[in-house]
């Protein structure tokens, strides 16, 4: 038998409980050990026994694709930033004025492909939004 480590000689499980339980019953207790933050069916009895709670975790599949976008997006501006980092680096260390034209052109093209990347990324989080914030 397992035993946990504390100091405390109240707190170790000293005394056995066996008992039997149907399929259905173990399975259910596998899946709360699959879901749940226990690792053990012993874990999950001693937490029902004491009435302590057990954290299930719950995935939403609808937003793999929100996160897939948000992920894509997230890579997307970091590009972009260290393309303007770049940029910036060569229009400072460029002394002609007319190549610092075209750096800061240039850098205004990328501040507005940010803004369309940020649009996206607020529609996103709207529909995010909307659909966790509700109000019931």
């Amino acid at each position: 038998m397992e035993t946990t480590k504390t100091g405390n000689s109240d707190e170790r499980y000293t005394y056995p409980v066996r008992t039997r339980v149907t399929e259905t019953v173990y399975k259910r207790l596998e899946k709360l050990i699959e879901k749940g933050d226990c690792h053990s069916i012993g874990e999950v009895s001693r937490k029902i026994l004491s009435n302590e709670q057990i954290k299930v975790f719950h995935m939403d599949a609808s937003l793999n694709t929100a996160m897939e976008e948000l992920a894509l997006i997230r890579k997307e501006l970091k590009a972009i930033g260290v393309n303007i980092n770049q940029l910036t680096k060569a229009f400072h260390s460029n002394p002609n004025e007319n190549a610092k034209a075209f750096y800061a052109l240039k850098i205004a093209g990328r501040y507005e492909v940010v803004g369309t990347k940020i649009d996206a990324l607020l529609v996103i989080v709207s529909q995010l939004a909307e659909k966790w914030l509700q109000r019931s």
